[in-house]
């Protein structure tokens, strides 16, 4: 398992930075490796993303095979907490773990009416995305990002 969790060349690992007209957007991608209950596991690539605009959330995209992906949306409260100690009630929950060589992981696991997927993430590649996060974004500050006028104006359908 560890050498299917190690990282790929450095042009994965590396953390991009891609420009937006206010404000940076963090993303990466990953190996993940998805735990499998009937059979080996299975190596799935997912792109990180954070949005200083939605400061609160975090993005993963799972490419599921051909050109289907799926997204789950998520507060980055939520996954940083996950790196330390076990955390999330519902539908999502992260914890530390080890791999089978001994080296730090966070599992994720997703629920949703469709079904249940446990995911493995290698931990220096997570907390090299969240740090880069908070670089843009630090704690306590999240609000200071959030257009109030934009989000009222969006829900009451003023375009």
């Amino acid at each position: 398992l560890a050498g299917n969790m190690s990282s790929s060349p450095e042009a994965r690992r590396r953390v991009l930075q891609t420009m937006s007209s206010r404000q940076d957007t963090v993303t990466t991608e990953m190996q993940l490796r998805l735990v499998m209950a009937d059979g080996p596991d299975r190596a799935v690539q997912a792109d990180l993303s954070y949005a200083p605009s939605d400061p609160y959330a975090v993005r993963i995209a799972f490419h599921t095979g051909g050109t289907d992906i799926v997204e789950w949306t998520f507060a980055r409260s939520l996954l940083t907490d996950g790196v330390t100690h076990p955390a999330g009630d519902g539908d999502v929950q992260v914890w530390p773990s080890k791999n089978n060589d001994g080296g730090p992981q966070v599992c994720l696991s997703l629920s949703s009416p469709s079904g249940r997927a446990l995911f493995e993430a290698p931990l220096p590649q997570l907390v090299e995305f969240l740090t880069q996060t908070y670089s843009r974004v630090p704690t306590g500050c999240e609000s200071d990002f959030i257009d109030v006028g934009a989000e009222l104006a969006t829900l009451l359908g003023d375009d």
